[in-house]
């Protein structure tokens, strides 16, 4: 079965790639969850548009990635807003995707959530916090951030 990836899947490809799997493979765990469609025509199409979204998130090279550095460490006022109890506690976690929207509110670059390194068990309570951010290879950033009752 042939068919155009939409997401990063492990030991196939990135988003945008046109892949050959077993069709129940494709048929019962890849098409059902919206990580790949079928390869057509008119699919071609959706993967210039797919390309394209993942170029505006990459970082291009070494000194893009500086420079993303530094709109990180001049940033300020980044905060998630969370559901909490009258402790303070939260009801559910924050991702790294949450942390990727308050950067680009923020008016911070628009960062890729799988570059966020947010260890388990981080976030629990309300306060500030501090994750580190893959860049590039070589380029780490790191992003303050405050985590609020909503």
């Amino acid at each position: 079965m042939k068919l155009i990836l939409t997401a990063a899947v492990d030991n196939l490809g990135v988003a945008g790639d046109i892949i050959e799997v077993k069709d129940g493979y494709g048929r019962n765990y890849l098409l059902p969850r919206g990580l790949a469609i079928v390869a057509t025509r008119g699919a071609e199409k959706q993967i210039e548009g797919i390309q394209r979204a993942q170029e505006a998130r990459a970082i291009r090279d070494l000194d893009h990635a500086r420079e993303v550095r530094q709109q990180l460490e001049e940033l300020s006022g980044v905060t998630v807003q969370v559901r909490t109890s009258d402790s303070g506690k939260l009801f559910g976690s924050v991702k790294a995707e949450d942390i990727a929207d308050a950067v680009k509110k923020a008016g911070g670059p628009t960062l890729d959530k799988r570059t966020i390194e947010l260890p388990k068990g981080l976030v629990k309570k309300t306060g500030n916090y501090q994750v580190i951010v893959q860049l590039h290879s070589e380029v780490t950033g790191k992003i303050n951030f405050e985590v609020v009752a909503a």
